[in-house]
């Protein structure tokens, strides 16, 4: 699609994933106005200073909870298309508010919405979705017994188990006021659309990392902690539940897809964007180790009872019925033979270079955890979306952000 001089709205446009699309759109030739709150130190935001787009944006105070503000940005901006990030994403932050998350995500999106349908705009918009609403997602037999005990009750109560990969018909179990608010998103997209005739399309993306990424994330978390490994800032690696897995992708990719959502996704459907394939958070930790030199060569927990050698070596065995790379700690872990807890205390990792801890932190661990997230992207792939990172490549760019001093926090 050509997006020269196409007029282009985007909230949330200061944010880590609305940055990397503003680059990307003005590259292309698009006008790109953005959706930003007034900074109390009048600066402007970091992602648009480290994306070099910070004077290249047409900036348009205003605020998801202020519609008269939405009107003027529509009025001034004339968007043929418009991309709707904006939102409180931070999932542990929305256990802590969860007011401020239901206000900003769901009476924010729904003053969008109403400003569109009032003024009568007929722009495209792709709204940014989570793969969070999907949350309780059931891959094992022990692991739905499990959630039983845990939860007491499971609904929608599978159909089938595994329910993995996920695809866009998979029940949602929303697990926190994040996930839940973007459900509600979610369905008022869709039903702006039949009720209104709103040109809305909702994307459900997976995780999406690389450099720049909010340092309150798992990953910058990580990548922020072996950088100051690397230059004796620290002398650990403090984590929450390793068990935890993602399904990783780069945000370029994210991006793109966003793009070609834009230019043939179907209004009133939605579409999951992901990189189909799932792996933990220790092996995110272990392969970041492994990028910065450091030759693992095997993992004990701090009370020594759980010894893993090669833990990075890759796997090749089919699980969930396709293949992806992984390591052969996440193959254990997938498989029920590995698990750790708080009672291990931690890893000890045994390098080249000497032995390191991760440390297990029980603050960082959420009071309801998604166990595990592993896209299916058919749909999307049929219009053309598809996937050019590794996860590797994702651990390399936050690595090297994280080499300037000022970033590392």
């Amino acid at each position: 699609m050509d997006w020269k001089e196409k007029n282009i709205l985007i909230t949330g446009v200061g944010g880590f994933v609305g940055s990397y699309l503003a680059k990307k759109l003005l590259e292309e030739g698009a006008n790109v106005s953005g959706l930003v709150r007034k900074r109390a130190d009048g600066t402007k935001a970091k992602n648009l200073i480290d994306r070099g787009i910070d004077k290249d944006i047409i900036s348009l105070e205003g605020d998801l909870a202020d519609i008269t503000s939405l009107a003027s940005s529509l009025d001034h901006s004339k968007p043929d298309y418009i991309f709707h990030l904006a939102a409180q994403s931070f999932v542990p932050r929305s256990f802590e508010s969860s007011l401020e998350t239901q206000t900003i995500n769901c009476i924010g999106t729904a003053n969008l919405l109403e400003a569109i349908r009032i003024k009568d705009h007929d722009s495209k918009v792709v709204f940014a979705g989570s793969s969070e609403e999907y949350g309780l997602v059931i891959s094992s037999e022990e692991q739905y017994r499990r959630a039983e005990l845990e939860y007491g009750t499971i609904f929608p109560e599978p159909d089938e188990i595994p329910e993995v990969p996920i695809k866009e018909t998979n029940p949602l179990r929303p697990m926190s006021p994040y996930a839940v608010s973007k459900v509600y998103g979610d369905y008022l997209m869709r039903n702006y659309y039949h009720s209104y005739g709103l040109n809305t399309i909702v994307s459900r993306a997976f995780n999406h990392e690389g450099a720049g990424r909010g340092l309150m994330f798992v990953t910058s978390v990580i990548t922020n902690q072996i950088m100051k490994l690397k230059f004796g800032e620290t002398n650990k690696i403090t984590i929450g539940n390793l068990n935890a897995f993602r399904d990783w992708s780069h945000v370029d990719d994210i991006v793109n897809g966003y793009l070609k959502l834009a230019e043939k996704g179907n209004s009133g459907e939605v579409y999951n964007q992901g990189s189909m394939r799932t792996n933990s958070v220790l092996s995110y930790i272990l392969l970041g180790l492994k990028e910065a030199n450091w030759n693992i060569n095997k993992i004990e927990t701090v009370n020594g009872e759980k010894e893993i050698r090669d833990p990075t070596e890759m796997d090749e065995t089919k699980i969930f019925g396709i293949n992806f790379e992984k390591t052969k700690v996440d193959q254990m872990i997938l498989e029920g033979e590995l698990e750790y807890t708080l009672k291990d205390k931690g890893i000890y990792v045994h390098t080249d270079q000497g032995k390191l801890l991760i440390e297990f932190n029980a603050d960082r661990f959420r009071p309801a955890e998604v166990p595990i997230l592993l896209s299916n992207t058919e749909k999307i792939q049929k219009i053309g979306s598809k996937i050019e990172y590794s996860l590797n490549d994702i651990i390399k760019d936050q690595l090297n952000y994280f080499l300037k001093k000022e970033n590392r926090l």
